[in-house]
């Protein structure tokens, strides 16, 4: 078999051209013979490290490269006559070439970037140094010159470029894929480079693996160019672009095996080892300090103290033998640099969170407060954050206040420079569902196609495996060729990366410049890596995720409104065992609680009844799919504690605290180092075996956990029964894959208990805080938030003018709407109203507003949109004058201004500059209460002062209707059920079906939330009239989930509110009650006899302790209303009325 290695190849990540995928390219190439391959990829190197570790592993040398594109003139002029650039490939003969084609790569995204990363022959003389060079393709410069009758321009350009990169490191490539216009081309390359005598190289440019991949190939570029594969904006002449064996490569070019040979000689001078594992930390220094270990320790000690008072022995060696792991391992700077920054953010009032993932577990972290949660009190262990016997880079993600988070990275990028700060990269992938829309899309089908076969394929399952597993997507699969072409094609497609972009929190820190280390991508301002933060890590960089926590600005907030009344007031300091916390978690009262929203969530948190913090940690570790089914067992144990057993009495000091259920990571590796002897270091390796279920290490550490070996004495030598030492490790290595870091659930159950301690003891500041987060959040989340509060019995005033101030505020016994819930008033408008309402003071009436806002971020949408939120009910004039006259003094005010700008008077002026309008406003009527309640609604985006479905909603309470928000929370739990819901239809498209009936799709909301209602034909037929935009409608039908969709409810039965009501009506009001309950049967009785119609409803008590139902005597039928029945609810409690 002839020598011979690929030189030109481009990986998936030539995104949506390249289709050689590289889990599948080492296969390939053992396949036919290869020993080697080169990557390279189209302006990027994207790939490299993947490439590289992924032919390592396969007995394969890697070689890396890129085909660059060469801008003709300079690579930062943006003229598009220079025209297209010219590409080039260049691969690493050594290091100093790997160097060199990351500071190429970067400057072609940083500098040259225009329609693609452009470097020129100024950059290639400045960087060439241990790079090969070949000239490249069709598209390469030699080639597109001698296509334009230019060959003594391709020989000038040839030389230039072997002077360049020095004799034998250029070569004049050739190719051959049945393509007419290269074909004309080559036999002048091979005369050029006859007469230079520049060696020839011999390529095939490969786009994919095998032929038959071809299809899927064109399919992605027509998935880049949002075209269609019958016509395609870009295809290849033909299907000989994939990855060849060295006989196909043979008969190409027969009379020139130089060319074939050449290939060899390259691969061999390419010698490229990427180093992994060494740690390359940035410099750090502090201005007075000579040695950062002692100034760690110094930090470190007087932090013990200032945490602890007078330390333990404990402590104190915990301290001792942490610092010695971290100078040991080299990470004191990495502590420091960490410091550093917390420190900045915390002394510029910028929330940081108390901790995150294992590093809580540090107790020097806890020292020089990195962290704000106690090791010692939680029985958190360093090992499982920085482990000795592991030696990988540790990770503290910090989590800060969002609208901090910003100024703590501009710190870092100030303090060790904007070249030694960026971004990273992340890829977005083609989904099973995205490829199967965009596949089907390409090949001409219509969106319903590509639509319905996404919406059977889940999101979570491999498309090869769910066209076996299910039945949906198999059937299409197997009935209709068509589809089975799209759904084939997708297979290959799935999992390539489809685009670039930033990743959403992390930033790597560089010793020397950034693409010193890897190579950088730049678009719109805005420079990130190359390389992903996998890839980074392992090449030892320090990556830092800063995160932004939305609930830390929420709790920042709320201390900062506290502060006004309680000024010593410090979240902090608050006391973890408050009663009153507790017993309000336990009700189910967690609506705005950080981690406990949740329905879900909330049923458990009633059940376990929680009275202290470790509650909260336990049931944040064990809510999550797997130890989920351990949940009763814990409940039970906790409430019974004789139900509490242990395999044996050495476990109790580890599980007591969880009521003998195994929860934590923790406790696994405790239980390896109190029964076995195991150091902590080890057990965390075990652990971690456990995890990801190693058999063969699995194998050895059983007998090592039970019988001991060389390092550790063994269960056994310990007093443990041989029998119970294999049951304990066996009930480890089933949970270890769902253990949970305790170091991360207590960091976050103290943010939860935060959350919670403010709802309990300033509720109005903390909902205030909350709803004005929820502002940019979700309306749906604000509508909850607003209800909770009204349920505590706190209302929330609509905005005003004159009391409003940006965000949600608490007012006396209420809660005021703030101005940026409004919709089109900036936060530019909203500071000009504050500032002169505080300046100049409030305003009285349209005219004074409008004369002294005028010109200040406020014109007539403006306006408009605070008279329609109600902003404006303070002043004179209705709701209809004033969206009326507003336009009208604007403008005439905008007049006024132009004309005194030419030096005339108008009716404005006055001695003092503006006074009073003198033209008469226009009277109007005032709107309908629906035509005001449609404007609310436009401009807050939701109802507040009133809801279409209040007239209807305490009926539909009292028949037990589900809230819309049950229904979201519910996901895959509730599907199949029956459930009424009261909603007001948003929106509705009719169509007809393939059999010409016609059905509906309506978008519909309740005060909790929006739901998609599907209606049938049959139903359709019906009730078809009925359904319409802004219509109050009771629908009861089965609940549809399909995975990563919102519920929708498939209609059975659509009636109006109003037929509902009056039906409800006709069986009869049910109120339930204790007959004990003296007050309130006193007030029932008052209301009742209030109400008392003969011509009413009926009015029937039940007793609930006497199982008894009586009327009550003068009043056996009252008259009956929405506020009626709110009042009657309100006396006997939600859940106690119903109808019959």
């Amino acid at each position: 078999m002839p020598d011979f290695v690929h030189l030109h190849l481009h990986s998936e990540y030539s995104l949506l051209d390249g289709a050689c995928r590289i889990d599948k390219l080492a296969a390939r190439l053992k396949e036919i013979g290869q020993t080697a391959c080169a990557v390279t990829d189209h302006g990027n190197m994207f790939a490299e490290i993947e490439f590289y570790n992924a032919m390592k592993a396969a007995g394969i040398k890697p070689i890396l490269g890129c085909e660059v594109y060469v801008a003709q003139g300079s690579h930062v002029d943006r003229d598009s006559r220079d025209g297209k650039p010219y590409h080039l490939i260049l691969l690493c003969e050594n290091e100093t070439g790997y160097r060199n084609l990351i500071k190429l790569v970067s400057l072609g995204y940083t500098e040259g970037f225009y329609s693609r990363p452009r470097i020129d022959l100024e950059l290639l003389r400045k960087h060439h140094e241990g790079l090969i060079c070949l000239s490249g393709c069709i598209a390469g410069e030699l080639a597109r010159k001698i296509t334009n009758g230019n060959y003594k321009g391709a020989v000038e350009t040839a030389k230039l470029y072997r002077d360049i990169f020095g004799e034998n490191n250029y070569f004049i490539e050739i190719q051959k894929h049945r393509d007419p216009a290269e074909q004309r081309v080559m036999p002048s390359l091979i005369r050029l480079a006859d007469e230079t005598g520049i060696p020839l190289c011999l390529t095939n440019d490969c786009h994919y693996l095998r032929r038959e991949d071809s299809q899927a190939q064109q399919v992605l570029m027509c998935i880049s160019t949002a075209t269609t594969t019958d016509d395609p904006a870009i295809s290849f002449a033909s299907d000989e672009f994939f990855v060849k064996s060295a006989d196909e490569m043979a008969e190409l070019f027969p009379a020139q095996p130089e060319a074939m040979l050449n290939t060899v000689r390259i691969a061999e001078r390419c010698n490229v080892e990427i180093n992994f594992g060494s740690t390359v930390l940035p410099y750090f220094g502090i201005e007075g300090v000579k040695d950062n270990a002692e100034y760690l320790r110094n930090m470190c000690r007087e932090g013990l103290y200032r945490r602890y008072g007078e330390p333990s022995k404990e402590a104190l060696e915990r301290m001792e033998y942490e610092l010695s792991v971290i100078n040991g391992m080299g990470y004191t700077d990495y502590y420091l640099i960490v410091w550093d920054f917390i420190n900045y953010a915390k002394s510029h009032d910028i929330p940081v969170g108390p901790g995150r993932g294992s590093g809580a577990g540090s107790l020097c972290a806890y020292c020089i407060s990195i962290t704000d949660i106690d090791p010692l009190k939680y029985d958190l262990l360093f090992e499982r954050f920085l482990n000795p016997e592991r030696v990988t880079m540790p990770d503290f993600d910090i989590d800060f206040c969002v609208e901090g988070r910003q100024r703590v990275i501009d710190y870092v990028v100030e303090k060790y420079g904007a070249d030694h700060v960026a971004q990273i990269a992340t890829f977005g992938t083609l989904g099973a569902k995205q490829a199967l829309r965009d596949v089907a899309r390409t090949m001409g089908e219509p969106y319903a196609t590509g639509d319905k076969l996404a919406k059977a394929a889940p999101r979570s399952m491999a498309l090869s495996v769910s066209v076996e597993k299910i039945p949906e997507l198999r059937d299409m699969y197997n009935s209709d060729m068509k589809l089975r072409k799209i759904i084939d094609t997708a297979i290959l497609i799935e999992g390539m990366p489809r685009n670039v972009s930033t990743h959403a929190a992390g930033v790597v820190i560089t010793k020397e410049p950034v693409d010193f280390y890897v190579p950088l991508y730049a678009r719109d301002g805005a420079v990130s890596t190359q390389y992903t933060m996998t890839v980074l890590e392992r090449l030892g960089l320090l990556k830092i995720d800063f995160l932004g926590l939305s609930n830390l600005t929420i709790i920042k907030h709320c201390c900062d409104e506290i502060k006004k009344t309680h000024p010593d007031f410090d979240i902090e300091h608050i006391p973890l065992d408050d009663k009153a916390v507790y017993e309000m978690l336990s009700r189910g009262e967690t609506e705005g609680v950080f981690q406990f929203e949740s329905g879900g969530m909330t049923a458990t948190i009633m059940k376990l009844r929680p009275s202290g913090i470790e509650d909260l940690i336990a049931v944040l570790s064990l809510y999550r799919p797997g130890p989920m089914d351990s949940i009763p067992n814990y409940i039970r144990c906790r409430h019974d504690p004789k139900l509490v057993t242990y395999k044996h009495p050495m476990l109790r000091p580890i599980l007591e605290v969880t009521y003998g259920c195994i929860v934590y990571q923790e406790q696994v590796m405790q239980i390896f180092r109190s029964l076995a002897g195991y150091s902590f270091a080890r057990a965390d390796l075990v652990r971690r075996a456990m995890s990801k279920k190693k058999a063969d290490v699995l194998e050895n550490e059983r007998k090592a956990f039970v019988w001991g070996d060389e390092d550790v004495c063994g269960a056994v030598a310990n007093g443990v029964p041989e029998k119970t030492a294999n049951e304990i490790f066996d009930e480890m290595t089933s949970f270890a894959s769902y253990a949970f870091n305790k170091s991360h659930a207590a960091a976050y159950a103290t943010v939860a208990y935060r959350t919670a301690y403010l709802k309990c003891h300033f509720f109005k500041e903390y909902f205030s805080a909350l709803m004005t987060d929820a502002i940019n959040e979700s309306t749906e989340k604000l509508y909850g938030y607003i209800s909770a509060v009204k349920k505590r019995g706190v209302a929330v005033l609509p905005p005003d003018i004159n009391k409003s101030v940006g965000g949600f505020r608490s007012e006396g016994d209420s809660i005021r709407f703030g101005l940026l819930g409004i919709k089109g008033l900036g936060s530019n408008s909203i500071a000009s109203i504050i500032r002169e309402r505080s300046i100049s003071g409030e305003f009285v009436n349209l005219q004074d507003f409008c004369r002294r806002m005028q010109g200040r971020d406020i014109h007539t949408k403006t306006a408009e949109a605070l008279i329609k939120a109600g902003a404006m009910d303070s002043l004179p004039l209705n709701r209809h004058e004033k969206l009326i006259n507003c336009g009208v003094i604007l403008g005439d005010l905008s007049r006024s201004a132009n004309d005194r700008l030419e030096g005339q008077l108008d009716f404005f002026s006055s001695s003092s500059g503006g006074g009073s309008l003198e033209k008469p406003l226009i009277d109007a009527e005032e709107f309908s209460s629906e035509e005001l309640l449609a404007f609310e609604h436009e401009a807050l985006g939701m109802y507040l002062s009133a809801h279409p479905i209040d007239p209807c909603e305490p009926f539909a309470k009292a028949a037990g209707f589900t809230a819309v928000r049950t229904i979201l929370d519910a996901g895959l739990s509730g599907e199949g059920k029956t459930a009424d819901i009261l909603v007001m239809v948003t929106k509705k498209r009719a169509f007809a079906t393939k059999k010409g009936d016609m059905m509906c799709f309506a978008a519909c909301e309740d005060k909790t939330g929006e739901i998609e209602m599907v209606v049938f034909p049959k139903v359709y037929m019906a009730t078809g009239k009925l359904i319409s935009e802004n219509a109050v409608l009771h629908v009861r039908g089965k609940v549809s989930v399909k995975e990563d969709e919102p519920p929708k409810i498939m209609a059975d039965l659509v009636e109006t509110g109003e037929r509902f009501v009056t039906q409800a009506l006709g069986m009869g009001i049910c109120l339930r009650l204790d007959s004990r309950d003296k007050p309130r049967l006193e007030a029932l009785s008052a209301a009742a006899h209030k109400y008392a119609s003969e011509s009413g409803t009926g009015l029937t008590v039940y007793f609930s302790d006497l199982n008894r139902r009586t009327a009550i005597k003068g009043a056996r039928r009252i008259r009956i209303n929405d506020r009626i029945m709110n009042e009657l609810t309100e006396i006997v409690g939600e859940g106690n009325t119903a109808f019959g």
